[in-house]
């Protein structure tokens, strides 16, 4: 500290902690697609301060810690907010214990990340990433505001879902992430096409494209699980034999 900080990558972070504070006083409001979209830009930032860390060779433990705190700020505090203000609070007490499992999970969810980073959280992540819970959240209510209108009144699948969230982010399971993309080695072509349809679907439709790629990230984590856990009793009996 005492040679001081590099600006640009925990100036990116401090933008992505504003979006995400920003998001909560939205929420207050009863302004939740706004909120919503606050938590997404917090995304866009999260994934520029690591980008530009690596980059320009400015990773230190100093912009790790803050990116933690900013993480659950904007991902754990904030989308929480969302919910129990957009829908779980017609639950009454149990809304707000949902509420803070998220919260308390992902502050889990990110002090694990900080000690394993060196180890297996290089090859992918061991629970689902607290920014993929927040977008999966946010594009609900984006999307949930866009096709369908208005607030929800105690629906139990939000509940559950928002439950089954916060396990995830705790759990042992295997997600994928951005960060096992070499972008530095040439890739097939298919892939620059695939991008391009990506985008071109969600500037078509934002809400109904971000929702549709956050439900299949969480269905293709879900059914890669199911197959690695149905896998190993297999290997096992043919390690015996």
């Amino acid at each position: 500290m005492k040679k001081g900080v590099y600006i640009l990558p925990n100036s990116l972070t401090l933008c992505g902690m504003f979006f995400g504070f920003y998001s909560i006083l939205a929420s207050f409001n009863g302004n939740y697609v706004l909120a919503g979209w606050a938590i997404l830009i917090a995304m866009v930032f999260d994934g520029l301060d690591g980008w530009v860390a690596r980059l320009t060779h400015s990773t230190t433990k100093f912009g790790i810690e803050l990116d933690s705190l900013s993480d659950l700020v904007s991902f754990g505090i904030a989308p929480a907010v969302m919910m129990y203000s957009w829908s779980l609070g017609t639950f009454g007490r149990i809304g707000w214990a949902v509420s803070f499992l998220f919260v308390a999970c992902g502050a889990l969810r990110l002090a694990r990340y900080n000690i394993q980073m060196g180890s297996t959280e290089k090859k992918y992540f061991t629970g689902l990433p607290i920014p993929a819970a927040a977008w999966i959240l946010a594009t609900l209510v984006i999307f949930h505001y866009n096709q369908i209108g208005g607030e929800t009144d105690k629906n139990v699948l939000i509940l559950v879902l928002t439950f089954t969230l916060g396990l995830f982010m705790i759990s042992t399971l295997r997600f994928h992430g951005a960060k096992e993309i070499d972008f530095r080695k040439r890739k097939p072509f298919w892939v620059l096409v695939i991008i391009v349809m990506v985008i071109m679907l969600i500037v078509a439709h934002p809400p109904i494209a971000l929702f549709g790629f956050a439900v299949i990230y969480l269905t293709w984590g879900i059914i890669e699980n199911i197959y690695l856990m149905t896998r190993k009793p297999f290997e096992k009996l043919e390690v015996k034999q």
